[in-house]
């Protein structure tokens, strides 16, 4: 295990350090100026190129990379423009909403999807099975920021029952988990209820029901036991993209996590704030994939490190 953990971290290095380095190259190609956007259309040349000068961006492309990956491997990403600060500190105090938002996510997901998909493979073929067939493909079809808007519409405009910016307190986090777990609970369920069909087939169910076991027992014991390390992988990698994907769904909602962070920060040329925010999810990703590998391993003895 301490020899897989050794070579997971390796790899979370090596990735981290690509996420960085294309990070670096496509801020800095895209069209605008941040001495620009510092100083306004009425600066004067010679202001402009001081600024330049300040940030080290009058250098070669080549050269400012050589100077950033030395500065990142000693865990300075820079200092924001823009903030004022540390761009790694000021992504570190929004990482917390997000990640709130995105294990609320997941919660609804789980509470939701599992039971449905339970239920499905129950009755396969049913109209319940149907509806949650299809309500899965339109969830997933449906664009995020088209649904937060409309939850905004019933629920925060016409009934007043929710807030629908993070202003709006506690309750504020429930409007944009549910816009970011829809197109997923649908997808749990179908994943559900396949594995459960598949696993209803075997032997050691029909003895179970042979011995008298009642259905839910069978269901709800056996069959749900037998089914837990495809659906934890599975929730794992739900979970980093519920990190990643929380992105267009702050900004509907206002919510101030590190997706509206890093938007803010595109538009405005902040390119510190930017590699800081895209290297703490890409690290984030990497950690809870290294965490389900290890959760797979203690749910079945059978899988090794090596081949987990």
């Amino acid at each position: 295990m301490g020899r897989f953990l050794l070579r997971r971290a390796g790899q979370a290095v090596v990735v981290a350090l690509g996420a960085i380095s294309l990070v670096f190259v496509v801020v800095r190609i895209v069209p605008g100026d941040p001495a620009t956007l510092i100083l306004g259309p009425d600066a004067s040349a010679d202001q402009l190129a001081s600024v330049r000068a300040g940030f080290g961006l009058d250098k070669p492309l080549w050269q400012q990379y050589l100077t950033h990956m030395g500065e990142v491997l000693r865990g300075d990403f820079g200092d924001s423009w823009r903030l004022g600060g540390s761009a790694m500190g000021a992504t570190l105090d929004r990482f917390p909403a997000t990640l709130i938002l995105a294990l609320l996510a997941l919660l609804i997901t789980i509470v939701v999807g599992f039971p449905l998909g339970m239920a499905c493979a129950r009755r396969p073929g049913r109209i319940a099975d149907l509806v949650v067939s299809t309500g899965s493909l339109v969830g997933q079809a449906l664009p995020s920021f088209w649904v937060g808007i409309v939850l905004i519409l019933i629920f925060a405009r016409s009934l007043n029952w929710l807030p629908s910016t993070a202003g709006g307190g506690p309750l504020a986090v429930i409007l944009p988990s549910v816009t970011l777990a829809l197109p997923f609970v649908g997808w749990l369920a179908r994943l559900v209820r396949n594995g459960a069909l598949e696993e209803s087939a075997k032997d050691y169910v029909r003895t179970a029901r042979a011995k008298g076991t009642g259905e839910t027992a069978v269901m709800y014991v056996h069959v749900a036991r037998n089914i837990a390390l495809p659906v934890v992988t599975v929730l794992g990698l739900l979970m980093g993209n519920f990190i990643a994907n929380a992105v267009i769904v702050e900004v509907v909602f206002s919510w101030p996590g590190i997706g509206s962070l890093m938007v803010d920060a595109i538009t405005n040329r902040d390119y510190a704030v930017v590699e800081a925010a895209i290297v703490t999810i890409t690290v984030s990703y990497i950690a809870l994939n290294l965490l389900v590998d290890v959760v797979c391993v203690a749910l079945d003895p059978r899988l090794t490190p090596e081949n987990a």
